[in-house]
Formats: C-alpha cells, structure tokens, sequence
C-alpha cells in the first residue's frame, strides 16, 4: 500500500481497509516511510526483510518482545550479507567511507520496523513497558496526538533514558555526569583525564567551547578555576550542562552560555573539545562525532587568538583518528595553526583504551590501533 510523506512529518497508511495517519517521529531526520503494511506475530523474519530491503516498513500490532526478536532477527540477516561481501580490499579512506555506507544501509533496513504511541507515549502493544518518561526525555511533554516511530529508535531512547539516569563516573571529577538524550556522553574518558592533568596556571576566567554534557567545565571549576563560560548552540546540550552544573554544586562558578563556539570577550584559557571526523554526520545525533569540512575544528583555530589574553592559552583536545583514516593530515592542522597566528607551546598525548582500539575483526582496526588523543597547548606567537 502506498503511503505519501506529507511535509510536516506525518505518515499515512492503510488499516483494516480504512485510511489513517499518525505524526511521524525520527530524531535521525528520515523522512516517514512511503509504504507501509501492519506486522504481527505472524510475521516471518525473512517476509519483515524482504519488506525493509524494498524500502517497505512494519507497523507493528503484535506482541512488543516479538518485536524485538524480529529486530535482532533482521540485524542478523544484515550481517550475514555484510560478511559475505566484506573480502573488499580498500585502503583506509575507502574503508572508513565503505562503513559508513554500510552502517547508514543497515539503519535504513532496521528502521522499517515500526511502533505506534500513544498521546501520553504510551505504547498499545502486548507486554510492551513504560516508556512515557524516556519518551519525555527526548520528545519534550507528550500531547494529545498518536504517532508512530521505529522501534530501534524507541530502543535507542530506553538506552539513553538509562544512561541519564545511571550517569558515568568520572574519576577525575569524582562524581557522576549525566548525559541527555542526544548529548554526547563522556563514555571515552582519555580527553577527560587529559584536561585533569594538564598544567595549570592560577585563572580567573576560562572558556569551554561546545560544552556538550559540561564535563570539562565542571572540570576546570574544580581545578581551581574561579569563573568558567561554557558555550554550546544545541539546546538539549544547555540544558544537560546546566542540569549537571547545578548538581555538582558549581552553578556559582559556571556560566552557561547559547553561543556558536565563542562567548564575548577574552580568557586565560580557552578550552576545545571539537567532533574528530571530518565528515557529513547521517543524523542529527551524530553532530557530536562528525564535522563537516572540520568547520568547529577550524573555526575555534581562527577565532582563539581574538579571544586569549596576552599571556592565555587555548587547548584544543582531540584525536588524530581523521588523520589515520585518511580524512585530514597533520600538516593541514599545523598550517591553520600557523595560519591563526598561533604557536605550539607544549602537548600531551594519551592512547585509548576503549575495546575498539584491540579489535581486530573492526575493518578500520588499524587506524584506532594508532590512534592517539591529544591536548595541543597553543598562544598567541608573539
């Protein structure tokens, strides 16, 4: 049955003979299906593939854990394609850019299995659980209005329902961060511990630019630092760092700012943890890992000057995953260093240690065993 995707993300399809609709919800930006059929218990893993390969979805009516069966069901069958067409020789670049396609074909297919909310979020299916407050979370106060979502998108939030709820310990900080829906979470805890050690002089004001969960805002406050400014331009970021500014009790020494990467005015010290991948993010979600043209990457390079003291510092974390991939040298980042106006005062390394690095049935497995994550030092050259 044909569906039409109306532009204000409404999905249309065919029941029991009668004509229905619903809005259509995707925090990865995919636009609602245009074909649609209703799936059950009785529907089969490979009939559900074969649907989702021809770019046909599911909205489930049957039992919500059948459901997830049938999603993991189809995950294996993804696989099983994928190992039989993984002998490809690339090189590196090819490689990264082959994952990404086949990462982006295997969230299309998975995607196709559907589930309807109620207003309240609550979901009319068989033994399915409560998922009005992660729901919440990511959508904002239900309304009156059904809608329909996929499944691994439902399944994504109940993860990140659970993250903000459990936190991640941060052993320099001593506390837990909770991450929102969204925001980047402080899972990889090298660039952390790399904002800890690094020396520090006595400073008055720092800035921490894309703050993100305010980790490293809350940092710095409690090395000492008397008045942070962190930025960030995504609304579901200001308020994660807010919320974990003000539980860590440091609402009195970081301010939270909207500003696309600097606030006004100058700082001692000037703190960037930029996304590391110069690439097109395939959601919104991905904006915290992937940046286009590496424009927050060169554009903190090109603004920090305007914005150090005479005698300030900037600090720009980040790995040289990009570089191993292929997809930015190192020359390229010393020349808009040199280009800024800017000198290299002193950098300290780390290796990660997240089980990827040690994985070697990973296709990209030699560029995150080189892998290195950096804290560049950088002034103004005199």
């Amino acid at each position: 049955m044909n569906v039409t995707a109306a532009p204000h993300s409404v999905i249309h399809w065919t029941e029991a003979g009668e004509p229905r609709s619903a809005r259509w919800r995707s925090e990865s930006g995919q636009r609602p299906p245009r074909h649609v059929v209703i799936g059950d218990d009785q529907t089969s893993a490979d009939a559900a593939y074969r649907h989702a390969c021809a770019g046909t979805a599911l909205l489930w009516r049957g039992d919500f854990h059948h459901a997830k069966r049938l999603l993991t069901a189809l995950d294996r069958r993804i696989e099983r394609k994928a190992r039989k067409q993984d002998n490809v020789n690339d090189d590196t670049r090819a490689a990264f850019h082959r994952v990404r396609q086949a990462q982006a074909r295997r969230a299309g297919i998975l995607a196709m299995l559907l589930l309807p909310l109620d207003g309240d979020y609550g979901v009319p299916l068989r033994r399915a659980p409560d998922l009005r407050q992660a729901c919440t979370e990511a959508y904002g106060p239900p309304g009156a209005e059904s809608s329909v979502v996929s499944l691994r998108e439902l399944l994504g939030l109940i993860g990140a329902h659970e993250w903000r709820r459990k936190g991640i310990f941060i052993p320099a900080l001593g506390e837990r961060i909770h991450a929102h829906y969204g925001v980047f979470s402080p899972v990889r805890g090298e660039y952390v511990d790399l904002v800890a050690e690094a020396p520090l002089q006595a400073t008055a004001v720092a800035f921490d630019i894309g703050t993100g969960t305010g980790v490293l805002a809350a940092l710095l406050a409690r090395r000492g630092v008397a008045h942070v400014v962190a930025t960030d331009q995504d609304a579901r970021a200001l308020a994660c760092a807010r919320a974990n500014i003000d539980r860590l009790g440091l609402d009195g020494q970081v301010e939270i700012v909207t500003a696309d990467l600097f606030p006004e005015g100058r700082a001692a010290l000037v703190v960037c943890n930029p996304p590391w991948l110069p690439a097109q993010p395939s959601s919104r979600l991905e904006h915290a890992v992937y940046d286009p043209d590496s424009r927050m990457l060169y554009g903190f390079i090109a603004g920090l000057a305007a914005h150090l003291t005479a005698a300030g510092e900037g600090w720009l974390i980040m790995s040289d995953i990009a570089e191993h991939l292929g997809l930015r040298s190192r020359d390229e980042l010393l020349a808009a260093f040199d280009a800024a106006g800017l000198a290299v005062v002193g950098r300290h390394d780390v290796r990660p240690q997240h089980p990827r690095a040690a994985d070697r049935s990973d296709p990209l497995h030699a560029a995150r065993a080189a892998e290195v994550t950096s804290l560049w030092r950088l002034s103004v050259r005199p």
